[in-house]
């Protein structure tokens, strides 16, 4: 792809920026990626695919709009959280989950609102967070999410779904017995539900899409997955929500983040992101209980929690080397050039000490 002539042209520019926001979802700013993942949510369904689309696009036009900074438009920054919003929105007002609805006249104002609101929400987060070091990740589309799935409940207009309210392992029948498909069709779930996708065979068309930009974080999305679902039988959790990949969806995100993005990967580090995969797992069940009595869905808000806990901690302890957000790209690139000079300077200490 000449991506000189791309982002000549404002159509093309325009069009790579909102493909890269549905990629940074999973923190790849590769608009491949956001096409491939594309692919997989039509797969599912053509109106999560299409909703998709309309909250990257809405959310990156305001940005524009504000005269946000554009390298992070470019990038694909505003844009992501916008697409997770009107995914949520269509999920738990739809009378099917697995397909979604087609959106109301109203419910279409709605999501437009929403994934405005996100870029709003985005810059905001991050001017709080800047002094701390770390990005403002899924919480803009988490605060915007429960805000406006509370308000679905007070507007005779907008049709609230069944799932509506929040899905918690006591929901599930105490099965603990585990399956072969248990296992490959909780994984690929866990990857398609960051998309609120039910279907597995979406999920690992996602993980393909991750692969295009980076292996290691496609291996990591599928690690993060894996053990949470091992996690959870262990623990007893209900064979259904492991199948339906809702322990692991978190826990994959919060394996990409720390698992080579945001810390530069070593022996060190991904024994730090096992320790948060396994928290950000028994955390879901936490969440999703606390949540039930106010009739609210988990969302992503336990990977946020549990990611920026271990980012910000990450600065007190010197066997992890943290990447700065702006500097972040992919695990492979962030190796290549912070793990050298840091290993140099060891041995210049070593040999004048």
């Amino acid at each position: 792809m000449d991506t000189k002539r791309v982002q000549n042209n404002p159509i093309t520019a325009f069009g790579d920026h909102v493909l890269r926001g549905v990629g940074q979802v999973v923190f790849q700013n590769n608009p491949i990626t956001g096409l491939i993942i594309l692919g997989a949510l039509f797969f599912n369904s053509w109106i999560y695919g299409a909703i998709c689309l309309l909250g990257a696009i809405v959310a990156t036009l305001t940005a524009r709009a504000l005269r946000a900074d554009d390298g992070l438009i470019a990038d694909g920054l505003f844009g992501f959280n916008g697409a997770l919003v009107g995914l949520a929105l269509v999920a738990f007002t739809s009378a099917d989950f697995r397909t979604g609805s087609v959106p109301s006249v109203h419910m279409f104002i709605y999501i437009v609102f929403a994934a405005a609101m996100t870029s709003i929400a985005f810059a905001t987060i991050g001017a709080l967070l800047q002094p701390y070091k770390v990005a403002a990740l899924t919480m803009p589309f988490v605060l915007v999410g429960w805000l406006f799935l509370f308000a679905v409940l007070k507007f005779a207009n907008i049709e609230a779904g069944p799932l509506a309210k929040p899905v918690s392992p006591d929901q599930y029948a105490p099965v603990v017995t585990y399956v072969l498909p248990t296992w490959y069709m909780g994984i690929g779930n866990a990857i398609g539900q960051i998309f609120f996708q039910d279907n597995w065979i979406s999920g690992y068309l996602i993980v393909l899409g991750i692969a295009v930009n980076s292996r290691i974080s496609a291996g990591m999305a599928l690690l993060g997955a894996a053990l949470a679902a091992a996690v959870a039988a262990v623990f007893g959790g209900p064979e259904g929500a492991i199948r339906d990949g809702l322990f692991g969806y978190n826990a994959a995100l919060t394996a990409i983040a720390l698992g080579g993005f945001f810390l530069v990967l070593t022996w060190q580090s991904a024994l730090y992101t096992l320790f948060g995969i396994v928290v950000t797992t028994w955390l879901w069940a936490s969440v999703a209980i606390f949540l039930k009595p106010i009739g609210m869905p988990v969302l992503t808000s336990t990977f946020v929690l549990v990611t920026w806990l271990m980012l910000i901690g990450a600065n007190g302890f010197k066997v992890l080397i943290p990447v700065l957000p702006s500097a972040a790209t992919t695990p492979e690139d962030n190796r290549r050039r912070l793990l050298p000079p840091i290993a140099n300077r060891g041995i210049a200490r070593s040999t004048t000490g």
